[in-house]
């Protein structure tokens, strides 16, 4: 049996899991996600190939864990902000914006933001068991409350306007990684244009 190097079984998961997930977040930033294996990832880690095997039979394993992690303080942030609903909607969906560029040039997150990030992404599940999914979800929460309150207007089909300001987000993201120094323009223009989308009329 392999030597724990932990004070407990799920210390040890734990710290095999970090070590795994973060071996792949320096590969990420190092080459194409296709091309890199979990070999790459065992050794990377500092792990038998056949230890990896216990913890993730595939890549895709892995980049959800990774996504899981890397998102969780994002994701608690942009809900604070959303759960504030004595403030303004647009507001609230203004600094959300902020937040959410933001964090592609977070160290951390960075990777899942790379122009060649794209089989990495599709390879992440649809649906709830996406990490990502709950901010689409709080978002869509702030444009019902602007909905209702009557400071945003002619949206007739929420999901899909929130499916398109997604769309628009992920390039402004890109667009950071490639460059952190458009930042702040970048933000700006975004904030823009989501705002004037939802109170146009």
């Amino acid at each position: 049996m392999p030597r724990i190097k932990a004070a407990s079984i799920e210390e040890h998961h734990e710290k095999v899991w970090a070590d795994l997930t973060e071996a792949l977040r320096h590969l990420l930033l190092e080459r194409d996600y296709d091309s890199i294996t979990l070999g790459h990832i065992a050794a990377r880690a500092g792990l038998a190939r056949n230890t990896l095997y216990n913890y993730a039979r595939d890549k895709r394993t892995l980049v959800l864990e990774l996504a899981r992690r890397v998102s969780r303080p994002l994701v608690h942030r942009v809900a604070s902000i959303a759960g504030r609903t004595a403030e303004p909607a647009a507001d609230r969906l203004r600094e959300i914006v902020e937040v959410v560029l933001s964090a592609s040039t977070d160290q951390a997150m960075g990777p899942l933001f790379l122009p060649n990030s794209s089989p990495l992404v599709a390879d992440l599940p649809a649906g709830a068991e996406n990490p990502f999914t709950a901010l689409v979800v709080e978002v869509r929460n702030v444009v019902r409350d602007g909905l209702d309150a009557g400071e945003f207007h002619g949206v007739d089909d929420v999901d899909l306007t929130v499916e398109l300001l997604s769309g628009m987000m992920r390039s402004g993201t890109e667009r950071i990684a490639r460059d952190p120094a458009a930042l702040v323009a970048t933000t700006l223009a975004a904030q823009r244009i989501v705002l004037a989308s939802l109170t146009r009329g």
